[in-house]
């Protein structure tokens, strides 16, 4: 094994192979395995590796090495105390603590409990309303609004002026290190109380109603289309551009549930973003 030192300048290449030879390793050195790790904590906080991104095409890739070395430091970390402000006092990963407001330069963190953990980028001109949090592997772009008790899980990708609202859950897929994280691309709208899971993937300036929870396995029903959507053979539910989401019902077949009246929940593409939507969508710049 190569043991000269990584430096935080290191390409992504050479910290893949660095990574790659510490996870094959039957007992790899402890220090090491930190200073690997350490490396690639810095340049996702820089956003100069990312767990997932988009290619010329737009077309989504995953770097899955880049999940491998954050599980392992899951591995080989230890669990410490992590004092914090007043009572409150927290045991976790000692490789992975929350970053301190100093390495989120050009980020608005409003007072009252947010959290960004070590390893998630979070782009310049971003809003953090309390209390929310971003897990490691998350990429935040520019300019995006995250609301009160909004999750961004790990890896997870979020765009450029996306706003999170309210309770929004933007599940985290950190394993197997090849599945593709959950993607919100730039401009899109999501709703507050709304979940997105592992396997979706919400286009750009789309819009997803409040309450609207989608996964991989949930059918989508485009009423202008007139089509059903449904994951594809990557197992990715995709939602198109510009695509007005909203939640709604269709009735369960069987007799039984059709006399006691039942219906299941459904997720109903009403239609594209028009330009009363795009009023009702907008990040208020006066907010920033």
């Amino acid at each position: 094994m190569n043991d000269s030192p990584i430096s935080p300048a290191s390409s992504a290449a050479a910290l893949r192979q660095r990574l790659a030879e510490l996870a094959g390793a039957a007992a790899p050195d402890p220090g090491a395995v930190r200073e690997a790790v350490e490396v690639l904590l810095d340049l996702l906080e820089r956003g100069e590796v990312r767990a997932a991104w988009p290619d010329e095409e737009g077309r989504w890739q995953v770097a899955a090495w880049v999940k491998s070395g954050l599980i392992l430091g899951f591995r080989h970390g230890q669990v410490v105390s992590m004092p914090a402000a007043g009572p409150l006092h927290f045991r976790d990963k000692d490789l992975f603590p929350v970053q301190s407001a100093e390495r989120l330069a050009g980020v608005r963190i409003v007072p009252g409990g947010s959290a960004v953990r070590r390893g998630a980028h979070v782009g310049s001109g971003a809003v953090l309303m309390p209390p929310c949090y971003i897990n490691m592997g998350a990429w935040v772009g520019s300019g995006a609004m995250i609301d009160s008790h909004a999750l961004v899980g790990s890896c997870a990708q979020i765009g450029a002026g996306v706003h999170l609202s309210a309770g929004a859950q933007i599940g985290g897929v950190l394993e197997p290190p090849g599945a593709m994280p959950v993607i919100v691309e730039d401009g899109a709208f999501i709703g507050g109380l709304s979940a997105l899971v592992e396997g979706v993937r919400v286009r750009r300036e789309a819009v997803i109603g409040a309450g609207v929870v989608l996964t991989a396995s949930t059918p989508v029903y485009d009423l202008q289309a007139e089509q059903v959507l449904r994951a594809g053979a990557d197992g990715v539910l995709e939602i198109p551009e510009r695509a007005v989401v909203v939640p709604g019902s269709r009735p369960v077949g069987g007799r039984w549930a059709r006399e006691q009246g039942l219906s299941a929940s459904a997720a109903l593409i009403v239609k594209r973003r028009d330009a009363g939507t795009d009023a009702r969508a907008a990040l208020e710049e006066a907010l920033r």
